[in-house]
């Protein structure tokens, strides 16, 4: 009875969960309980403290599933064994279906007026790249590939889809990484770029009072979709999967023709695929591909792309604050960076604790929405260079 106590324990995942298996600076650690630790403390920052919660606990959950041993969720098929579950939803993420589509539920649910109304919000955003680009030669210059350096850059965009899209398209082996730096970074948006706008700007420019956007026709709003969709793709084709259901999303949504559509898929769809793409992606983070050096580098790397990329739009603004005479309230180069509509928010509080009559909301939503356009742009050229 007593072997087939100890038979049975031996079958068991405690065995391997306790095992040192992976080293780390020359010492063997207990990988697979480490990884298991962290997505537990990563779930607990989910609930506990709302960090991305509708993102930041599927890749929890992910990452805890393929780390408890013997589980094979991520197991490829082996002869005439099929693999397992998770395998066959990673397939989505291999190959960039779900951030596409992660893009198309964007669309449907974001108003581009705030960006017609003032084009030169464009500016804003594309100032917000800068820190994909320097980050990239950053992460050159720390012994990445270039493919694996543009996988890290394009987390300063601050857009999670774009970054889970160019690095599953790179350098897949990193996608557990980018992911928690990706996401993590957008959920302390509240917390990283206040102390930065403040470092830029002085009292009198803070409190600067934007006029009211103008009215945007219905016209605009649907031919805006369009013609961005063709000049942005005939000029790169490898940005077309992003843009392109980007735009169509938005193309939906300003029709008026097909409501019940629209809402479904802001709604069900968005999070449909949130939740595929999380788990999957949380699933890549094993302990072989996570507890690594590089790991540490990609957290940093991560965080500097992300405050160039508020610095760049922040500088920027007070660059248009100075030619417009006033006119242009800085805070807003912010919310260049793409992470919608938090990083417009995050403006428009900062923006009321110097002058409680102001409302930058719609003026930062200009820059906001084109940073998604500019990330997915960059992440087109990137693709363009080393995919």
């Amino acid at each position: 009875m007593l072997d087939m106590i100890v038979d049975f324990l031996k079958s068991t995942g405690f065995p391997e969960l306790f095992s040192l298996d992976t080293p780390l600076f020359g010492i063997m650690l207990p990988g697979k309980l480490i990884m298991v630790t962290i997505a537990c403390i990563l779930i607990y920052m989910g609930i506990k403290k709302g960090f991305e919660p509708y993102l930041l606990l599927p890749i929890a959950f992910g990452m805890l599933l393929v780390n408890l041993p013997l589980g094979g969720l991520m197991s490829g098929p082996l002869g005439t064994e099929p693999g397992g579950l998770l395998y066959y939803l990673y397939q989505g993420t291999a190959l960039g279906i779900y951030p596409p589509l992660i893009f198309l539920c964007i669309g449907a649910s974001t108003d581009f007026g705030p960006l017609i109304a003032n084009p030169k919000s464009l500016l804003l955003g594309a100032a917000a790249q800068i820190g994909i680009f320097i980050t990239f030669l950053g992460a050159l210059a720390m012994g990445f590939t270039p493919k694996e350096a543009a996988s890290i850059g394009i987390i300063g965009g601050a857009d999670g889809p774009t970054a889970l899209y160019l690095t599953g398209k790179l350098s897949p082996g990193l996608l557990g990484a980018i992911a928690i730096a990706a996401y993590s970074y957008m959920a302390l948006v509240p917390f990283i770029q206040p102390p930065i706008m403040k470092l830029l700007t002085t009292k009198k420019e803070r409190e600067t009072k934007m006029e009211q956007l103008r009215e945007v026709s219905k016209t605009e709003k649907i031919l805006f979709p369009v013609v961005v969709t063709i000049f942005t793709i005939l000029l790169l084709p490898s940005a077309a999967a992003l843009i392109g259901m980007l735009m169509f999303g938005n193309l939906l949504k300003e029709s008026e023709q097909v409501p019940l559509l629209v809402n479904a898929i802001e709604n069900g769809l968005m999070y449909a695929v949130s939740l595929f793409l999380g788990t999957t992606v949380g699933a890549t983070a094993t302990a072989e591909n996570f507890l690594k050096p590089q790991t540490l580098q990609i957290l940093i790397l991560g965080l500097v792309a992300f405050s160039i990329g508020t610095a760049s739009g922040v500088l920027l603004g007070k660059l248009m604050y100075v030619l417009t005479k006033g006119k242009v309230n800085p805070l807003i180069g912010a919310a260049g960076v793409s992470a919608v509509p938090m990083a417009a928010r995050v403006v428009q509080k900062e923006g009321q604790k110097y002058n409680p009559s102001n409302f930058l909301l719609m003026h930062a939503m200009g820059p906001n929405v084109a940073g998604v356009i500019g990330s997915a742009v960059a992440a087109g050229l990137l693709l363009n260079f080393f995919g």
